[in-house]
């Protein structure tokens, strides 16, 4: 059995239930799993492994609850940059078609890299094209060298232009090949349990390109094996009218008709709600994956992620597709959750000067990225720094012309001042960043090969800047 001290941080956030932030604090943890958390006098002396987090904040491990993996090989596409979601939907497929199994294996590594860095432990991921014999293997065979937790996602579409759909007829799968596959990842990944470092989620795309029977069947797969749903839903208006052309319902009363309701439910987006829907979204016990920066990168609109919390909904944050947002940054995220919902208050006539009306804090959103996160995806074991817990960390040095100035409330910094890479970022117990940098991560040679399945896609050359070793070679 190995153990870990982490001892000295200037501030270590607890998330806990009682919000414990501690002033040179740290954890004790044996085999990935915390027993103690406090002052670092309070702790033991030595471990098998000690690390001295003097001058940073410690804090959970931030949590993605929504995202595309594959979709940092289309990252500014001219042709999608200053469109709604339907015509960039659109304008993507004919560089998707294209993907192959090696560039989902390269695109989950870039997209990882980039979460782990910016302080993501645990990434859900929404896999939904399976053209040229990709499987979800691939994903999660690239997923096993960065070492963060995977939330894998078996995405589908069954609903073609030729039935009303969006998606051309070529990137769909027929249902029964879809719920096959799907049993059997499942039988041969997910895990279960406290720790675990894979799960199988069951995961249809959206309603838009998706048929009834599909999300029904999927629901009692899903259930049968005891794992979590997840789909887009209420993401644009355009979508509310497909819903009620093609099915006769709005979105959310579509879920409720393919019993696609309750708390191993949660949804991507859920822009287009209205009160009664959010009653609904409450008496099931159904989770929301907030992604303001695509949304807001779409002009598809604001989530009312105060009357969700209101309504005690569980509810994460997605960074969502990197060519809908174009990064993969949590701590970016968090600050965009926190700017857009005062955004958000102003438009509906709120004002900083008026106490009776909550305005959304920085806390609030580092909560929406720690433990709304594991309330949404149903994990009990992260989340939070408390025994019990998987030591599931990051730590930010805050030592840096970023902060300067900005430390008379740290915890507020890492969110008000500008979106930092992460010095530490540590998952069961073992480092994934160690003194800002990858740990067994050949980063640049990553990006170039990652460049070069992008360029092949979309066509567009896309230049390979030479690192300084390599510059020094040639001219020596």
């Amino acid at each position: 059995m190995s153990t870990l001290l982490i001892r000295h941080a200037s501030i270590l956030v607890t998330m806990d239930d009682h919000r414990r932030e501690i002033p040179d604090g740290g954890l004790f943890v044996r085999d990935g799993i915390i027993e103690r958390v406090g002052p670092s006098e309070s702790l033991p002396d030595s471990a098998d492994e000690v690390m001295d987090m003097t001058g940073h904040i410690v804090l959970p491990g931030l949590i993605n609850t929504h995202h595309h993996f594959f979709q940092t090989l289309t990252r500014a596409v001219p042709t999608a940059q200053n469109v709604n979601l339907f015509n960039w939907l659109m304008a993507h497929y004919p560089f998707w078609c294209k993907i192959n199994p090696e560039d989902i294996f390269t695109s989950t590594q870039t997209a990882l890299a980039e979460l782990a860095l910016s302080g993501c432990t645990t990434a859900s991921d929404h896999l939904y094209l399976y053209p040229n014999g990709i499987k979800l293997d691939d994903e999660i065979a690239g997923a096993q060298a960065i070492g963060l937790r995977l939330q894998a996602s078996r995405g589908s579409m069954d609903l073609g232009q030729s039935q009303g759909g969006i998606p051309p007829d070529s990137m769909v799968e027929k249902l029964d090949d879809i719920l096959r596959d799907t049993q059997r990842l499942v039988e041969q990944y997910h895990q279960a349990g406290t720790g675990a470092m894979l799960q199988v989620v069951v995961a249809p795309c959206s309603p838009i390109n998706v048929t009834q029977d599909l999300m029904r069947e999927s629901a009692k797969l899903a259930r049968h094996y005891g794992l979590h749903l997840h789909t887009h839903l209420a993401e644009t208006e355009d979508e509310e009218a497909f819903c009620r052309e093609q099915f006769g319902y709005r979105p959310m009363e579509y879920m409720e008709k393919v019993d696609w309701v309750g708390q191993d439910v949660w949804f991507a987006h859920s822009i287009y709600i209205n009160k009664d829907e959010i009653d609904t979204f409450a008496r099931h016990k159904c989770g929301v994956a907030h992604c303001p920066s695509s949304n807001m990168r779409l002009a598809s609109g604001i989530a009312p992620i105060q009357e969700f919390l209101a309504a005690k909904i569980n509810v994460g944050l997605g960074v969502d597709g990197s060519a809908s947002n174009d990064g993969s940054h949590m701590l970016a995220e968090s600050r965009q959750a926190m700017l857009v919902a005062r955004v958000r208050a102003g438009l509906m006539g709120a004002s900083l000067s008026t106490s009776a009306v909550p305005i959304f804090t920085a806390r609030q959103a580092l909560e929406l990225a720690t433990r709304g996160g594991a309330a949404v995806l149903g994990r009990k074991d992260i989340g939070s720094l408390e025994p019990g817990k998987c030591a599931d960390f990051i730590g930010i040095d805050l030592n840096k012309i970023e902060f300067a100035g900005g430390l008379h409330d740290p915890v507020a910094a890492v969110v008000f001042c500008s979106p930092q890479h992460v010095d530490w970022n540590v998952v069961h117990g073992k480092p994934v960043v160690k003194d800002g940098e990858l740990v067994g991560i050949d980063l640049p040679r990553l990006v170039e090969k990652h460049n070069k399945a992008a360029a092949r896609l979309t066509g567009i050359e896309i230049p390979v800047f030479k690192g300084v070793d390599q510059l020094e070679t040639e001219c020596n």
